[in-house]
């Protein structure tokens, strides 16, 4: 029997704060549970920490640098092969979207769909009056923090919806067949804005101080910098205090994800359906949430925008926390594709975490780096180019500020993990090199250091490798040449032998040009 496959994404969740990550504050108590009673992988990582390009990387299983949507408005520029809704709708499943999409995918391409955004939804005509009191709400906040609970209760805020259309196509929906959703929550993602009782659930004199303030951008660099002057010319002399308010509201949203995938999970339960369901909790990326004197993203690969949370249940699968393997959204897509009996698809860059998720043995090597990218390309924007924010319309009317701009996402950045360590390369030739264990908020680099004249070339080594793996295998070659691709995406399984001919290349080729027109 296929399993029922259950994707659970937040927006914007940075990953080390709940007490199971030795957090101070017990944010997130039922998550918490859900990964010491699953797989819980510390190490898992963004793709990209931007909303757009995260998530088309996890539906299609490729970087951004080939998936072309390497900013928040290239939709139409994606490059694929099947993706996941093409996968799990050959294996017989019925899909579901239930909250928010932003991906290249239409909202039609669902069986069913109850979709949310951000800045409100549009009446259905089933809106009560509490309902669209609240949605005027969210689209009056322009993105920024909230210094009230917000309308409405917990009733009508977005996550508790969201719950209620999974329930309505579980119930009503889906038939017999097996079902594949995506419970997508927009949440913590800006505007941030909570509800009674989340509201001061996590009072902002309360919070534990940041790691690093302001006072660390002029160490992180000329972009982090700039970013910050943004802010402060946003939020004004209340900077500060408006930034621990956000703080706050931020804790108070996560409580309130938590305790509606709490409720998710005993529809589940109540229904009969848990046993025979993979579950995946996951972010897209992370939120500054106050480090470096910054708040949303903007800026750089710090761990606090690329780790992401991710732990797993399902049938067959070992529990245990993982931390040592290093995984991505990426390798969604294989993943799904192995659960549902499907070959990977052709164009995918991930690999499959099944022989993980059943603590089966895996090839050495295989899961020991964890890659990231970011950047739109071209040069650095500078204050002596006559690109002004107000230009770039990153700044409009003084109170509202785009975080992803032309001025914080130029250039090429690529990053790459391996144990304790961590590099950082533009393609200027600057570097960064850190000690994760000695400097977990990558104030210190170390690049010139003598000391770790070993590891530097290690890790240069060990990114130049990372960056030709990620090289697209899209176009397919033409004439006789196959290109030799493990069937888990598997890099260093030396047993593995091919006996598959493949489908002829130009065939592939000639589906991928009429896929992607």
């Amino acid at each position: 029997m296929k399993p029922n496959i259950v994707i659970v994404m937040t927006d914007q969740h940075r990953a080390d704060l709940r007490r199971g990550c030795g957090y101070a504050l017990d944010t997130m108590p039922y998550l918490d549970s859900f990964a010491e009673a699953g797989v819980d992988m510390r190490r898992a990582y963004t793709p990209n920490p931007v909303c757009l390009p995260a998530r088309t990387s996890m539906f299609t299983g490729r970087y951004p640098s080939c998936h072309k949507v390497r900013t928040n408005h290239n939709i139409a520029d994606v490059v694929r092969g099947d993706d996941i809704l093409d996968v799990v709708k050959r294996a017989g499943y019925k899909t579901a979207l239930c909250g928010k999409n932003h991906t290249y995918r239409a909202l039609k391409d669902f069986d069913y769909v109850k979709a949310t955004g951000h800045l409100g939804t549009k009446d259905d005509g089933t809106f009560s009056d509490e309902q669209k009191e609240f949605e005027d709400f969210l689209s009056a906040s322009k993105h920024m923090e909230s210094h009230v609970p917000s309308p409405g209760g917990v009733e009508n805020q977005h996550p508790y919806r969201n719950v209620s259309a999974a329930f309505d196509f579980i119930d009503n929906h889906r038939g017999d067949d097996p079902f594949f959703m995506w419970l997508s929550f927009a949440e913590p993602h800006n505007p941030y804005q909570v509800p009674e009782p989340y509201f001061d659930m996590f009072p902002p004199e309360s919070l534990p101080p940041v790691a690093c303030g302001a006072e660390c951008c002029e160490l992180k660099g000329s972009d982090y910098v700039w970013e910050r002057k943004a802010w402060e010319y946003v939020l004004g002399e209340d900077c500060e205090k408006r930034i621990a308010r956000t703080r706050s509201n931020y804790h108070g949203m996560l409580r309130l994800i938590d305790d509606q995938f709490r409720r998710f999970m005993e529809g589940l339960e109540t229904r009969g359906l848990r046993d025979n369901t993979v579950v995946v909790f996951l972010s897209d990326h992370g939120d500054f949430v106050g480090e470096y004197g910054l708040i949303r993203k903007g800026v750089g690969l710090p761990e606090v925008l690329c780790r992401i949370t991710m732990a797993w249940q399902g049938p067959g699968f070992v529990s245990r926390c993982d931390n040592e393997s290093c995984v991505n959204l990426v390798d969604i897509l294989p993943t799904v594709c192995e659960l549902c009996g499907e070959p990977v698809s052709f164009g995918n860059q991930g690999k499959s975490l099944v022989p993980l998720l059943r603590g089966e043995k895996v090839p050495e090597k295989e899961f020991d780096t964890a890659f990231c990218e970011f950047g739109h390309g071209g040069l650095y924007w500078n204050e002596k180019d006559k690109l002004t924010p107000a230009d770039d319309r990153c700044i409009t009317d003084g109170t509202t500020f785009a975080c992803i701009s032309s001025w914080t996402s130029g250039g090429q950045l690529r990053a790459l993990r391996k144990g304790d360590m961590k590099i950082i390369m533009d393609m200027m030739g600057n570097g960064q090199l850190y000690d994760l264990k000695r400097d977990p908020y990558e104030i210190n680099n170390i690049w010139s250091a003598s000391e770790y004249a070993a590891q530097k070339t290690d890790m240069l080594a060990e990114l130049t490798a990372a960056i030709l793996r990620a090289d697209d295998p899209i176009p397919a070659p033409h004439n006789r040449y196959r290109s030799k691709r493990h069937p888990r995406g598997y890099w260093f399984d030396e047993a593995y032998v091919s006996e598959d001919p493949g489908v002829p290349a130009d065939s592939i080729a000639d589906y991928l040009r009429g896929k992607n027109k």
